[in-house]
């Protein structure tokens, strides 16, 4: 099963006033289109080069981060100058102190956006999960300066200047409150039918979330499905979640049945409860093309090529992460189809299903196929095993 969860908040504005002054705009006008790659569960990933620094870094394309970061060790890497500071970030694995890059530029493709402010932060998980490394996350900070529109069907995205724009024909507007981070109320119907707010978070790779708070206060699941346990990934380490599925999501005028759900329990209230209840992430965000639109306070949703596929049902219990090179077992759930493959941590994944690429995200997603056998080849103790995985549905 997908595993990956990312997202940061830093701390949230006020919702706007309600009394605003309606001024007339500018038409939105075109500045670049750039390329960008996806990582399991749709994670987006661009290339932009930081400063003065010649090297192209990796950025994850996140609206669930609350401002814009590097990675600890690339600031390490290129010698990058630093100053602590007492602002703290939250995320999955609590509170922290970050210190700043002040005042530096990102130079995209066709674009150099200047005066920007990267905290920094340790992001070593993040790039074992997906086996490349993650210099850095985008998010707010580029997001309320500029118009930006993602097609998944190309892996392309347009950045507009602030202005009029008009929205594709077929799509629907939503218009969520938002902080530092679009907020949006949806309806979800399980045991019972509720609605709340939920954050729209393009850097989680994963279709929803909710925290364990709201899921028991509002007595929205229902009580004879049993959540399996699973390993999850974010700011702050690893941790273990519960994962189940929920009857029906729905965002704006679509409905998804039957959706993978992640419950998490949320000791440091990333999720702001009560405001917000949890989010929508990337593999369910990926089946429109979006227009982003923070300037305008509004969200253009059209659905594409990838709206009707499959979600991914499968579970396994198995965390494998890229460790100096290698493929490696970290996580095995207790009592999960990895547990009883007998998996040990340290096990070195050579091949899967006959698959010897040694990609990690090639590996993950051969092991993401609900029902099957999968004969998997692994070193350990300078000897090689072969395992049978037998994966099995959350459904």
């Amino acid at each position: 099963m997908r595993t990956l969860l990312f997202f940061i908040l830093l701390s949230l504005a006020g919702p706007a006033a309600f009394a605003q002054e309606i001024l007339s705009q500018p038409e939105a006008q075109f500045i670049t289109r750039f390329p960008f790659k996806q990582y399991n569960g749709g994670v987006m990933v661009v290339r932009a080069r930081f400063a003065d620094i010649p090297d192209t870094l990796n950025f994850i394309f996140d609206t669930g981060s609350g401002g814009i970061s590097l990675d600890s060790s690339t600031c390490l890497e290129f010698h990058i100058p630093l100053k602590a500071t007492d602002t703290t970030i939250t995320g999955i694995g609590g509170i922290r102190k970050v210190s700043f890059a002040f005042d530096k530029t990102l130079h995209l493709p066709g674009l150099s956006v200047q005066h920007l402010n990267f905290h920094v932060n340790d992001y070593n998980v993040l790039s074992s999960v997906y086996g490349e490394k993650v210099d850095g996350i985008i998010g707010y900070s580029f997001f309320n300066r500029y118009i930006v529109k993602i097609n998944y069907e190309d892996n392309t995205i347009d950045v507009l200047s602030p202005g009029n724009i008009s929205y594709p024909s077929g799509g629907t507007t939503l218009h969520p409150v938002f902080t530092a981070l679009p907020i949006q109320w949806i309806t979800l119907k399980d045991k019972r039918k509720s609605a709340f707010n939920f954050y729209l978070d393009t850097g989680a790779g994963l279709c929803f979330l909710m925290s364990e708070q709201f899921a028991s206060d509002s007595g929205i699941l229902l009580s004879r499905r049993k959540p399996v346990v699973t390993q999850a990934e974010g700011m702050g380490g690893r941790l273990q979640m519960r994962l189940t599925v929920v009857k029906e999501v729905k965002l704006g005028p679509y409905k998804f049945r039957q959706v993978p759900t992640y419950l998490y329990n949320d000791e440091y209230n990333v999720t702001s409860y009560p405001f917000v209840g949890g989010l929508i992430g990337n593999d369910l965000l990926r089946r429109f093309n979006l227009v982003l639109n923070y300037p305008n306070r509004e969200v253009h949703l059209l659905p594409n090529n990838h709206y009707g596929e499959a979600f991914d049902y499968a579970y396994t219990g198995l965390g494998i992460y890229f460790v100096d090179g290698k493929i490696t077992v970290v996580d095995i759930i207790e009592g999960s189809p990895a547990d009883k493959a007998k998996f040990l941590p340290g096990d070195e994944i050579f091949s899967v299903d006959s698959n010897i690429s040694h990609n990690i995200q090639t590996y993950k997603n051969l092991i993401q196929q609900p029902n099957v056998d999968l004969k998997i080849l692994v070193k350990r103790n300078e000897k090689l095993l072969l395992l049978n995985l037998h994966t099995i549905s959350i459904r």
